[in-house]
C-alpha cells in the first residue's frame, strides 16, 4: 500500500516571498532550505525525494512543514533560544557574505577570517561561523574545462551511450595511457605509522627514469589489461591495441572510448583499424577526461600505490604496478557510470550560460 505524498497548501501571496528568499544569494542559508522544503513540498514532492535533493533528514523536513502550516512564514523563523544574545544582526552578516561574494582584499586573491574581520570589525570566529552558516569557503576552489569541441553533443551521447546501453555481442573498453609514471626513491627512510603518529616520508626524492602505463578497462566487469612501455608513440600504441585484440574472443566487437591524442589518430593507426573492422574507435570531446572511465581507475592506482611508493628502479616500479593490477583482476569491481547524457548536457549549458553572462 502507496504512503500519501504529504503536499502543504500555499497561503496566499506566501509563494512569491518563498521564492524570493530562494533567489536571494545573501540570504541565510537556513532560511533558503526552509523555503525550499515549502516550496518543494507544494509542488508535490515527498518527504523522500525533499531528503534526497536537500541532504536533510525526514524528521527536519517534518519539522518544518509542520510549523509552517501552524504558524505559517513566521513558523520558518528561528526561535528564541537561551543564552547570550547574538551580538551580530542580520545587517552585519548580510553585509560579510556580501564582501565575502563580490568583493576582494586590497591584498591577495581572496578573503581570510582575519582579514575580513578587520574590515568588518569582528573577531575571525564569528567570520567563520557566518561562513559555515551560509557554506561559503574562500580558500578553496574547483578547477573546470568547458569543452569547445564542435561535436560536443555528438561524442557525449555516443560514449555515455556505451556505458549506460552497450551494444550486445561486444565489450566496451574504457583506454587512456598514463604517461611519465616516476621511479621515486626517498633520500632517507620514513618512520612506520603508529598509534598517535602519521607515517612520515622525506619530500624530496630521487628519481630512476620513468614509464607509460597503457591500460583498457572493460566497462562491464572491471577488469584491466595492461601493459608498461618506456613511450607513447603510436608504436606502442599499436603494439598495446593488437595486444588486447587478440586477448578478446574474436567473434565479439570492440568499443574503445579514448581521448584525442594524436597518437590514436595517427595514420598506421586508421589503416590498422580499416584491416580490423571489428574494432570501433569512440573518441571523446575535447577537455572531457572526467567522460573517461579509465582515469577512475588510474586516480585509484595513484592513491592506492604510487602515491607513497619508493623504488630503486623502473622494473621495480612496473612490478609494483603489475602486481596491484593482477591483484585487483582476481576480483575486479566495475565502475557504474549513472549520469544521463541530457544531465551532462544541461550542466554544461548552465556553465556556458554562467561563462557568457561573467564575460
Amino acid at each position: 500500500m502507496s504512503i500519501p505524498v504529504r503536499s502543504v497548501e500555499l497561503l496566499e501571496g506566501d509563494r512569491a516571498i518563498l521564492e524570493e528568499w530562494v533567489r536571494c544569494r545573501t540570504a541565510p542559508q537556513r532560511q533558503v532550505e526552509r523555503a525550499r522544503i515549502v516550496l518543494g513540498s507544494a509542488e508535490g514532492k515527498s518527504g523522500y525525494e525533499l531528503s534526497e535533493e536537500l541532504g536533510l533528514s525526514r524528521p527536519t523536513i517534518q519539522r518544518w512543514l509542520d510549523r509552517y502550516e501552524a504558524d505559517g512564514l513566521e513558523g520558518l523563523e528561528d526561535r528564541a533560544r537561551s543564552g547570550r544574545p547574538r551580538t551580530v544582526t542580520p545587517e552585519v552578516e548580510a553585509e560579510v557574505v556580501r564582501r565575502t561574494l563580490e568583493e576582494k582584499p586590497p591584498e591577495g586573491t581572496h578573503w581570510s577570517s582575519r582579514l575580513l574581520g578587520e574590515v568588518v570589525g569582528l573577531h575571525h570566529s564569528q567570520i567563520t561561523r557566518i561562513w559555515a552558516a551560509h557554506r561559503l569557503k574562500p580558500h578553496r576552489i574547483r578547477y573546470f574545462k568547458l569543452s569547445t569541441d564542435p561535436r560536443f553533443v555528438e561524442k557525449v551521447r555516443d560514449v555515455v551511450g556505451l556505458y549506460v546501453a552497450p551494444p550486445e555481442r561486444a565489450i566496451v573498453f574504457s583506454f587512456d595511457e598514463k604517461s611519465q609514471i616516476q621511479a621515486l626513491d626517498r633520500t632517507q627512510p620514513g618512520l612506520p605509522l603508529k598509534k598517535g603518529r602519521a607515517g612520515t616520508m622525506t619530500h624530496d626524492y630521487k628519481r630512476h627514469g620513468t614509464t607509460t602505463l597503457f591500460a583498457a578497462l572493460d566497462v562491464a566487469t572491471g577488469e584491466v589489461i595492461h601493459r608498461c612501455l618506456p613511450r607513447h608513440r603510436h608504436q606502442e600504441f599499436l603494439r598495446f591495441i593488437r595486444e588486447v585484440e587478440k586477448q578478446t574472443d574474436p567473434d565479439l566487437e570492440l568499443h574503445l572510448i579514448l581521448d584525442n591524442y594524436a597518437t590514436h589518430k595517427h595514420p598506421k593507426v586508421k589503416a590498422w583499424l580499416e584491416r580490423h573492422p571489428r574494432v570501433h574507435f569512440h573518441f571523446i570531446p575535447t577537455s572531457s577526461s572526467w567522460l573517461n572511465l579509465v582515469e577512475r581507475f588510474f586516480s585509484e592506482l595513484t592513491q592506492r600505490q604510487l602515491k607513497r611508493l619508493a623504488v630503486h628502479s623502473v622494473g621495480e616500479l612496473e612490478a609494483s604496478i603489475d602486481r596491484y593490477i593482477n591483484r585487483r583482476n582476481k576480483d575486479p569491481k566495475p565502475f557504474t557510470w549513472t549520469a544521463s547524457s541530457e544531465l551532462i548536457l544541461q550542466k554544461v549549458r548552465r556553465g556556458n550560460e554562467t561563462f557568457e553572462a561573467l564575460h
